[in-house]
């Protein structure tokens, strides 16, 4: 094996293996939006994950898995003693061509101020996100939301395939 291969091959595994890059946050108000994984907090997504129309019934168990293994940016008020998070961006990537924006929410009582739109702006202002070919999300009512940041109907929908699994959370639950 040529030695040239080997080294180049231990220095990419070096740096899949390491962080892709310090956790970015931005304030606005008394708003928080951070990429921290540390700041993220799993029970207050399930509670919402769970009554949502896409992620019903989703156990915690998966929650915390899903935000393990995702870019994340939480929203957080701070003007609360223990800012509590009140809105997410799930976004799931190689973090240099892809990325899968799920599990967008602001928390009702603090819908109306444009914290939906600006944790979006962050999300896409993100450094490990820069320069992807492909951004895709699947929505059922914010298209309003998206679309004047660049997103749009899929332009060849025959091109794409899903294996959805609607009821998985269900048997699960009763497994």
């Amino acid at each position: 094996m040529d030695d040239r291969v080997s080294d180049a091959s231990a220095g990419l595994r070096r740096q899949i293996m390491t962080p892709q890059s310090e956790p970015s946050q931005w304030t606005r108000d008394a708003f928080l939006a951070s990429a921290d994984p540390d700041r993220l907090d799993p029970r207050a997504v399930h509670a919402f994950l769970t009554t949502s129309y896409w992620a019903a019934g989703i156990p915690l168990t998966v929650v915390e898995r899903a935000l393990r293994n995702s870019l994340c940016v939480g929203l957080y008020d701070t003007s609360k003693a223990d800012a509590p998070q009140i809105g997410l961006a799930r976004l799931v990537t190689d973090r240099a061509t892809f990325a899968y924006l799920c599990d967008v929410y602001v928390l009702p009582e603090y819908r109306g101020q444009g914290l939906g739109r600006w944790m979006m702006d962050c999300c896409l202002a993100h450094p490990d996100l820069r320069g992807l070919r492909r951004l895709n999300l699947v929505t059922r009512d914010a298209h309003g939301l998206y679309a004047p940041l660049g997103f749009q109907a899929i332009a060849h929908p025959d091109r794409y395939m899903e294996k959805l699994d609607p009821d998985v959370y269900k048997r699960t639950a009763s497994a």
